[in-house]
């Protein structure tokens, strides 16, 4: 068998039911508290973390598709320095760094700055956007999902001069969806 046959058997997409309960669950996060850009862009950076391109190119692409300035999605690279974002969001994405790393990095000041900064419910959702994002990462990079065209080239012009590059989820030419999953 090979690896196309391989992947298109073990996609999420092959197993319905687990596919639409992970689409409730990324609904009920992404849209709760403290708001779906923060929510993305912890999802973004804890994939940034762990490595998984693929994630990194959907997670900054469905940012640009929201309205997120590129300006802003690209400061996510260098966040810690960058001035696109106030303490609180810096709170938030300090925390999806360490959380996002193996092992994790967390630590009691991370825990400190989320409750500065958050309530209990919000740091819930920030807590399982990184969750999501681990799940979404650990898979995808496990089976090398192949990134859909669109994705890939927006974050290849975009995120490229930044250092991304589509790594193991090339794929070949007649394994590429054109969209984003759900299109």
């Amino acid at each position: 068998m090979t690896d196309y046959e391989n992947r298109q058997r073990w996609d999420l997409g092959a197993w319905p039911e687990m596919y639409d309960k992970l689409k409730e669950l990324q609904a009920l996060v992404f849209l709760s508290p403290p708001g779906v850009e923060l929510n993305m862009m912890v999802f973004t950076l804890s994939s940034n973390a762990s490595g998984c391109r693929h994630c990194q190119a959907h997670g900054a692409y469905m940012l640009n598709n929201m309205g997120i300035d590129l300006g802003r999605i690209q400061a996510l690279w260098s966040y810690t320095t960058s001035d696109r974002f106030d303490d609180r969001e810096r709170a938030a994405l300090d925390f999806a760094f360490a959380a996002g790393q193996t092992p994790n990095a967390v630590t009691a000041d991370h825990h400190a700055a989320l409750r500065a900064h958050f309530t209990d419910e919000e740091v819930r959702t920030l807590i399982s956007a990184v969750a999501v994002g681990g799940f979404m990462n650990r898979y995808n990079d496990a089976l090398a999902t192949v990134t859909d065209a669109e994705s890939a080239e927006w974050a290849a012009e975009n995120l490229g001069p930044l250092g991304w590059d589509i790594g193991q989820h090339v794929g070949a030419t007649h394994e590429q969806r054109t969209g984003p999953p759900g299109r």
